[in-house]
């Protein structure tokens, strides 16, 4: 696994994961100024994204266990003191995969950016409609192995994760580490059917759920069904924003976080 840090490496632990398909430069509107300044920021490629290792074979992809033991050998290798974990999209599915496999007990709190507690089979009906009818979203070009039509279908599904408008350079940016995932991969990581409710209602660390109001890929109520599945978790929703409040609304998410894990480690 490739995991760069950034910021302040005698703060407080903050661990973000990034989602489907992306890598950790998601996050380059977290990774300089107040939030870097106060806090280590540790940001994992994923198995097969990035410049992380693509090991082949559905089996590496498709379950639980695989996301979970990843993260916690990030956690253990670099010895982290009750981390918060970030989990952006299917980045939250990987920090509700350790919760399940390991428990929070090392953690010192999660935030929950866009991702569901439910996928596949289990995804509520009303958000599986709206997602299947929305072609950007359900990107089925970013599996194929024909590179024109993979590429479009990145650009139209990277132009549906953002309410703000990228510019061509963030685009291609975007875009460039994008396509570090293989299309094989990304089937596979997507492919999945999990229920993460039972192991989410024992949670007894701290919670938050960030989440912008104009979310396609998250569509709605899955943000409402996420906070309600965690004890005491706060819902803080970005009017601004889609999938990425992140980064359509930057400052207000970094302040945000950096409140949050400042409860967690005073």
């Amino acid at each position: 696994m490739s995991v760069p840090e950034y910021g302040n490496e005698n703060g407080a632990p903050i661990v973000l994961v990034h989602g489907w398909s992306q890598s950790h430069q998601s996050w380059s509107r977290q990774l300089s100024g107040p939030l870097a300044d106060e806090f280590r920021l540790v940001t994992p490629d994923l198995r097969g994204h990035g410049s992380s290792g693509k090991p082949e074979g559905r089996e590496n992809y498709d379950t639980s266990i695989s996301w979970a033991e990843d993260l916690h050998a990030v956690i253990d290798t670099l010895e982290l003191h009750a981390p918060v974990l970030v989990g952006w999209s299917m980045g939250g599915w990987v920090v509700q995969d350790y919760i399940r496999h390991f428990g929070d007990a090392a953690i010192g709190g999660i935030s929950l950016v866009g991702s569901s507690v439910a996928s596949g089979t289990f995804t509520e009906p009303r958000a599986l409609n709206s997602r299947t009818s929305d072609t950007a979203v359900t990107a089925e070009g970013m599996y194929s192995a024909d590179l024109t039509t993979n590429i479009e279908a990145t650009v139209d599904f990277l132009k549906a994760c953002y309410a703000s408008q990228l510019t061509s350079e963030e685009l291609a940016f975007a875009v460039g580490f994008n396509m570090c995932c293989p299309p094989k991969i990304r089937k596979a990581a997507r492919g999945r059917s999990e229920n993460h409710k039972p192991e989410l209602a024992r949670v007894t660390c701290p919670a938050i759920v960030q989440w912008g109001a104009h979310d396609r890929i998250g569509a709605d109520p899955m943000s409402r069904e996420t906070a309600d599945a965690i004890p005491g978790a706060r819902l803080i929703t970005y009017k601004n924003s889609g999938h990425a409040p992140f980064w359509d609304e930057a400052i207000k998410f970094n302040a945000d976080l950096a409140a949050f894990a400042n409860e967690v480690h005073p």
